[in-house]
């Protein structure tokens, strides 16, 4: 048998398989943020302090890199202000999967232009100067097959390219795509549609792959980044309170200032003790700060940013700018309050609404070929509760929305007294002809309950919930949805519905604006009995949407334009006939006359209208 042997090796082997081992061992687990803080140096050309990066110095990016950097997260949505380092961010992300997670990368600028000047200025600087970096790009090689728009190293190659051009798009698959700038991406990268789409189906093949989207948000209705935001975490930065502690985001609506002496260094007010306390003390708190999510069970990560937070900017200087803005919208002009919102505040701008003029309209009527025109299939009424009256608006819908006033009728009566809440309910079983004698019932009733007689509205609807009578209540906010579910927390427990009127008055003015016959096109009858005449339409045009700054923080409201003439009750009247629309939710088509209707909070389908 033979005996083991013990093979004794020199110092000089020995020493050659430890560096073998030290070589084939893996790299230890490192966050994004940790990779960035051992290995990443800012260049001259970038940053007034070049050298070492410390995300200490930005606290709020440490979340935000950790999150992209983890195999878990699939996709991070960062809607932010500018001036909070967020180039730095991107290229911090670009070096880690470029040195410690090698992977094919895609940078998707705005522009093929910007392509090339974030190469150039930011990009070429970052590999020169990184040592970690340094020898993975062969910048010097002519066979290396490196340009300024395509950097290979081993293990992946960063692609950069820009949204208006569609060949950038599709070539090779990429893991990692980074798309920067996503608001002023064009609709179409040429003629190969939305270049945001087109880049992630090259990410197809990778199971892991990590999709990064930042923007400055724009336009209200238009902002990609706000929409991608919406349907993430919704996470803001909190930090706490100096005095108290409390846990809070920087609003701009707590900041003091002295608006005759911007020169005043100002200060903030926390949100529960009310104590101020100056720009240094709250940055000092961001190194305990975090991110709060809204919506914490989303798949992806949504993180928002305003330029309170940035240590890159003083206060002084974004109240100062504010007050420019402001000087400037007060004299007509709104770019500069627009680009304030958008840059400094991180969100989007919604226009100032345009008015609707009466004697348009009223000039727009046209003769009825019957009290029902045929492209009418369904109507609804809206109904408002005055001291001495009942005013009532019947609407008829069509395909797309399009829509006919019926009848605008007023039924006057002592309120304290039944008889005029029968006349009402007479009026609502009224039949409306049509040409070829077809007649139609109101589908579903909205009566405002927010006036001096709430429990009769509860009461009279409670009892006529099977012919879709609903009570509604008004509220004001350009948040606040147009229809959400009911609530019977009523003394009668009737289904009350809360409207966000603002929501209904911008959507009717965008129909009363539609200029071509079709889908949500408002017609009006001329026919005398049908009581559309001009104050009808002077009360329907009553008010205008404009923005107007509470506590600093920019708001859309409606106003009276003519603050003489206060009647307007067709324009409240026409929502809650929209609102009874959508509550009773119709299939508008002439082929198949179904309707789906809400009955006791519940959503049945019945066989007709």
């Amino acid at each position: 048998m033979k005996k083991n042997r013990t093979v004794k090796l020199d110092e000089s082997t020995v020493d050659m398989l430890a560096r073998c081992i030290s070589v084939l061992k893996p790299p230890p687990e490192m966050t994004l943020s940790q990779w960035a803080d051992a290995y990443r140096v800012l260049s001259a050309e970038s940053s007034a302090e070049p050298g070492r990066w410390h995300t200490d110095k930005a606290p709020y990016q440490r979340e935000i890199m950790d999150a992209i950097g983890d195999a878990r997260t699939r996709r991070v949505v960062i809607m932010c202000a500018a001036q909070l380092g967020k180039t730095e961010l991107l290229l911090n992300i670009l070096a880690y999967f470029m040195a410690y997670n090698p992977a094919p990368i895609l940078v998707m600028q705005p522009t093929l232009d910007m392509g090339q000047t974030f190469s150039k200025d930011r990009l070429a600087p970052m590999i020169r100067d990184t040592p970690a970096l340094r020898g993975l790009v062969d910048v010097k090689s002519r066979y290396s097959g490196n340009t300024i728009m395509k950097k290979n190293f081993p293990g992946g190659h960063v692609t950069i390219v820009g949204a208006n051009s569609a060949a950038g798009l599709a070539s090779r698959p990429i893991k990692v795509l980074l798309a920067d700038e996503v608001d002023r991406y064009p609709e179409s990268a040429g003629s190969e549609g939305d270049p945001l789409s087109l880049a992630q189906k090259r990410q197809t093949t990778f199971w892991d792959k990590k999709t990064v989207m930042v923007s400055t948000p724009v336009l209200k209705g238009y902002s990609r980044i706000e929409t991608e935001f919406n349907q993430s975490t919704r996470e803001e930065w909190n930090v706490p309170c100096p005095i108290c502690g409390h846990l809070q985001p920087l609003a701009w609506a707590n900041v003091v200032f002295d608006s005759s002496d911007p020169t005043i260094d100002p200060t903030y007010r926390c949100e529960r003790c009310g104590k101020e306390s100056g720009e240094y003390a709250w940055k000092a708190q961001g190194i305990n700060g975090k991110f709060v999510a809204e919506n914490p069970d989303a798949e992806t990560r949504g993180f928002h940013l305003n330029t309170l937070a940035s240590t890159f900017c003083g206060w002084k200087e974004i109240v100062q700018k504010f007050l420019v803005a402001k000087e400037q919208m007060d004299q007509g002009n709104p770019e500069g309050m627009k680009v304030w919102v958008n840059t400094e505040l991180g969100e989007t701008w919604e226009e100032r609404g345009d008015t609707v003029e009466d004697v348009e309209l009223f000039n727009r009527r046209e003769i009825y070929d019957a009290e029902v025109p045929d492209g009418v299939i369904a109507l609804t009424a809206g109904v408002d509760v005055q001291d001495d009256r009942f005013e009532v608006e019947v609407v008829g819908w069509g395909i797309g929305k399009e829509n006919w006033g019926i009848r605008y009728q007023k039924i006057y009566g002592d309120l304290l007294k039944e008889q005029v809440w029968q006349d009402l309910d007479n009026f609502l079983l009224t039949g409306f002809q049509k040409k070829d004698g077809t007649t139609l019932h109101i589908l579903s009733t909205c009566i405002d309950s927010g006036g001096h007689f709430t429990d009769a509205v509860y009461r009279f609807t409670k009892d006529r919930i099977d012919r879709r009578v609903w009570a509604v209540k008004g509220k004001g906010g350009q948040d606040v949805p147009f229809i959400r579910n009911p609530s019977t927390n009523n003394r009668t427990k009737t289904p009350l519905f809360i409207l966000g009127v603002d929501a209904g008055k911008a959507l009717l003015y965008q129909r009363l604006r539609h200029s071509t016959k079709g889908p949500n096109y408002c017609h009006f009858p001329e026919n005398e009995e049908a009581g559309y005449d001009a104050a009808y339409f002077k009360g329907l045009t009553s008010e205008k949407m404009v923005v107007r700054f509470k506590k600093g923080r920019s708001v859309i409201v409606w106003e009276l334009k003519d603050s003489s003439f206060k009647r307007n009750e067709p324009l409240d009247l026409r929502n809650y006939a929209m609102a009874a629309l959508e509550i009773a939710n119709p299939v508008l088509t002439n082929a198949e006359p179904g309707v789906q209707k809400v009955h006791r909070g519940r959503r049945v389908v019945s066989g007709g209208i």
